[in-house]
């Protein structure tokens, strides 16, 4: 017997059929491989992101805001940094970045030096108030704000005076950071004129090169070289990372004292000896100051107005010391290597004017390690 036609369904009644019977077979199973997922303790997808085709629930932190310190700090050490992950960093603030000042003369040696035009691509000028970060913006390229709650670095602080320790300490910490960044770096204070690059004068495979007021003639002698603190080039590494930390905490154990003195006190440490820290001094015959002046100028990298009071002194001093080097690039080639120059500094920073000052310090309170004690 023939069914009557109106009992088979039409064939778009069936498309309907099979369909919903293939959604309904489709949404068990991912219902059953959902809720088994779930037990097993593994991920389940819930949301999708936007901007990626594949979406995925992550354990790790939310990204900072894009206006966070930390994302600028970032975003300016990427931008600065050499194929190595290597940065220069130096610190200012609104007296040494007014015209005609620190900052100033900092920047014209790097323009004027042998093969140093080319850092400055690789500069990070790091403002400590907001005029310094402004008067940096205008005459340099990579510029971050660090700034300390409750304290006021804009202006003059006496050596060793509360705000001078804050500001040397906040240094050491912001280091410290931008090594557990992967950034190696090279610190130099703003009074540093940068003559010569210095990295092929770095030793190779260390993690912690200094620069000294006094350098006693060997490298690994940490007993009788007098570090200063305004030059190092550290690697970022466990070791380094570890040591910072070390030399930041050991503040607390030596209260009143700045960075460079507590260097001083912890540099023959067992610490140091137990994490494996490579470390080495530098030669003032090419990292000189005021102190201990470079004597060849077909040699010197870098010279500091260390062992200097007062920061009108140190901007007339190194006005002549840019002057001095102007004139040795002058000379013809053979008259560089075949005579020898002096500088015509220092004067008004003295190493007279600095024993007549004995104990008082570096009165401009920016930056510090000048005294010779």
């Amino acid at each position: 017997m023939v069914a009557p036609e109106h009992y088979f369904p039409s064939a778009a009644l069936r498309r309907f059929l099979i369909g919903f019977l293939l959604f309904v077979a489709v949404s068990l199973s991912s219902y059953i491989l959902f809720r088994a997922a779930d037990v097993a303790g593994f991920p389940i997808i819930t949301s999708v992101d936007s901007s990626s085709r594949f979406g995925y629930v992550s354990n790790a932190a939310p990204p900072p805001p894009p206006d966070s310190d930390e994302t600028r700090l970032t975003r300016v050490l990427k931008n600065a940094a050499m194929p190595d992950k290597t940065v220069i960093l130096t610190t200012v603030n609104e007296a040494w970045t007014s015209p005609y000042s620190i900052l100033d003369l900092f920047l014209e040696s790097f323009r004027i030096g042998v093969g140093t035009r080319r850092l400055l691509n690789h500069l990070v000028v790091i403002a400590l108030d907001q005029r310094a970060l402004s008067r940096c913006k205008d005459v340099h390229t990579h510029c971050f704000a660090l700034s300390t709650e409750g304290v006021d670095f804009s202006q003059e602080a006496a050596f060793l005076s509360d705000d001078y320790l804050k500001m040397m300490w906040r240094r050491i910490d912001f280091l410290r950071n931008v090594l557990e960044m992967g950034y190696n770096f090279v610190f130099t204070d703003a009074d540093i004129m940068w003559f010569r690059n210095p990295f092929p004068h770095f030793y190779r495979d260390m993690d912690f090169q200094i620069a000294c007021d006094i350098f006693s003639g060997n490298s690994t002698d940490v007993k009788h070289n007098r570090p200063n603190g305004g030059f190092n080039f550290v690697q970022s590494n466990n070791r380094s990372i570890e040591f910072y930390k070390f030399w930041y905490l050991s503040r607390e154990k030596y209260p009143g004292l700045h960075d460079q003195d507590v260097f001083n006190q912890i540099k023959l440490h067992s610490f140091i000896t137990d994490i494996g820290l490579k470390m080495r001094f530098l030669d003032t015959a090419y990292f000189g100051g005021f102190c201990e002046p470079s004597e060849d100028l077909n040699k010197v990298c870098t010279m500091h107005a260390n062992c200097c009071i007062g920061l009108e002194s140190k901007v007339h001093d190194l006005r002549i010391m840019l002057e001095d080097w102007r004139h040795f690039l002058s000379l013809p080639p053979t008259l560089k290597r075949s005579i020898t120059l002096s500088w015509s500094v220092p004067q008004n920073c003295s190493l007279e004017s600095l024993n007549h000052r004995n104990h008082t310090g570096d009165e401009d309170g920016s930056q510090g390690h000048e005294p010779l004690q």
